[in-house]
């Protein structure tokens, strides 16, 4: 009889699943299709794609050298150089990589757990903050996630040298992509210890497969360089600042929260816990069954190697480069409300509509723009500022600060049709704000905005915020009416959304300043 069930079952090949994960991605990304460039969108990613389109070279030549494989680039080069230099071509490549990604996670859940997880995993991940807004950037994050997530699927599939194929194409899209295949690695390597088994030891070298591209790389990266990783100063933030016992305690609680608890990953992860308290529901045919313990736990191998890795380097604490790992709770939690909960869907359906409020309700502490809607505020923004700029300051030079400086620099981004000369500064913070003073009679105009997301959180703790200010690059901007006040200039544009702002500000001359400063320095004197 169950044989006879499981042949009516549908086949749920690639070639079926995909095309429809793709229209129904494709809808629910339509609005953003036509949005600009965003922040290492515009300062990294892009720039890198136009010098492989322009200059032939794998190597970023126009912006900064981040070191990473050339593969994202060139997928973004190829769609660029086929349909145009359009922000909707690269919006759907990107897609494309989503669904593709979206389609292994329901092809692993369906074979781990059976078809009703497989659609609310799918379903769920397509709709969470973190993977719905990467899902149509341009960030290397995407592409290696959804060739990890492809070989995390051949693998437990038990298909070796394709997972390894899918693997290698993970780390040439981003290096960092390596931490899974070794996770699978150290796998291998702890059962073999346990059970004296020589075929573990060849599976933990075949796993190890993936390294040869990223040396090869490296080794190509310094021969043309003379580094084997980014710029200076790229290396310097993302690596030697980060060796630090403290920070690496610091960070590992943030990671730890953003796996677990961001965006309303937190409401899956208390049901989960709460679940367990429940007896496994008993069907007509059996105990419900839950995702085989080895594979649950490689999955938690995978998420620990993720959590350590990104607290240990990387500069910025962005949730992004956590994307191949969301999918992997996202599926466990699922599997087990099914296993515990008689009426399992209508706490996952909760689930799902909590994931999809968390896309336009910003959550009550810090996040970063690109969590989820808000990064649309931030690009509509720049947007207007850098339109309005070019009808009133087309023969001015720009105070700004990076991305800005990239957006108003480089017309192939869409912001403005011709470039403004530029002076920039760091960031919009009281010292970078007294750096911008000293060189008022190099610009005629400031271009401020909120480089920070501004709203603090509910909870207020100086020593936390200290230590976010010291190794994380937390800090506050100075407001666009005190800027205008300390830089001597007057506000002629200024725009706000939600926690979003931008700022254009029109500078006296330089010997008006200089007269001011003496008229409130003569009282000084005088006393």
């Amino acid at each position: 009889m169950t044989t006879a069930r499981s042949n009516r079952l549908p086949e749920f090949s690639f070639r079926r699943i995909f095309p429809l994960v793709f229209v129904v991605v494709f809808l629910m990304h339509a609005p953003l299709l036509r949005l600009l460039f965003f922040w290492d969108e515009a300062g990294f990613y892009v720039p890198a794609a136009y010098d492989l389109v322009h200059s032939h070279s794998v190597i970023a030549k126009t912006t900064l050298d981040t070191g990473h494989p050339p593969l994202s680039a060139a997928y973004l080069a190829l769609w660029f150089t086929l349909s145009g230099w359009k922000p909707a071509v690269a919006r759907v490549a990107m897609l494309l990589l989503a669904a593709f990604a979206l389609t292994n996670v329901f092809l692993l859940a369906r074979r781990l757990a059976g078809t009703g997880v497989a659609v609310a995993t799918t379903i769920a991940t397509a709709v969470y903050p973190i993977f719905f807004v990467q899902s149509s950037l341009t960030h290397a994050d995407l592409t290696a996630a959804a060739f990890t997530l492809w070989g995390i699927r051949l693998y437990i599939e038990r298909r070796a040298l394709p997972s390894q194929f899918a693997f290698c194409l993970a780390v040439l899209s981003k290096e960092t992509a390596i931490i899974t295949p070794l996770a699978f690695a150290l796998w291998e390597m702890l059962r073999a210890s346990d059970q004296g088994e020589r075929s573990r030891l060849h599976r933990a070298a075949l796993t190890l497969i993936p390294v040869v591209p990223l040396l090869g790389w490296l080794v190509y990266h310094h021969h043309a360089t003379g580094r084997f990783f980014g710029n200076a100063d790229f290396y310097q933030y993302n690596v030697t600042q980060a060796l630090s016992p403290l920070r690496f305690m610091l960070a590992l609680v943030q990671r730890v929260w953003h796996l677990f608890g961001a965006m309303n990953m937190l409401a899956l992860t208390a049901a989960t816990c709460v679940a367990m308290f429940f007896p496994p529901v008993t069907d007509p045919s059996g105990e419900r069954p839950r995702i085989a313990i080895p594979v649950q736990l490689q999955f938690a191998l995978i998420m620990l190697a993720h959590l350590l890795a990104f607290s240990l380097l990387g500069g910025a604490l962005l949730t992004r480069y956590l994307l191949p790992a969301y999918p992997l709770v996202i599926m466990i939690g699922m599997s087990t409300l099914r296993r515990r909960i008689g009426r399992w869907e209508w706490p996952a359906a909760l689930m799902v509509m909590v994931f999809v409020l968390g896309l336009f309700f910003d959550p009550p502490y810090r996040f970063a723009p690109e969590d989820n809607l808000t990064y649309k505020d931030f690009v509509d923004l720049h947007y207007e500022a850098a339109k309005f700029l070019e009808r009133h300051e087309q023969n001015s030079t720009i105070l700004t600060a990076w991305p800005a400086s990239d957006e108003i620099s480089k017309p192939y981004l869409g912001y403005v049709a011709q470039s403004f000369a530029l002076v920039q500064v760091h960031d919009f913070t009281v010292e970078e704000t007294i750096k911008a003073r000293q060189m008022c009679s190099q610009y005629q105009v400031a271009y401020l905005f909120s480089t920070k997301n501004d709203v603090p959180p509910w909870i207020h703790f100086e020593l936390w915020e200290k230590l976010n200010r010291r190794f994380f690059g937390s800090h506050v901007d100075v407001s666009p009416e005190l800027a205008a006040e300390f830089l001597h200039g007057k506000i002629v544009f200024l725009a706000r959304r939600k926690a979003e702002w931008v700022a254009v500000l029109e500078m006296d001359q330089p010997s008006s300043v200089a007269a001011v400063d003496k008229k409130r320095e003569e009282p000084a004197i005088a006393r």
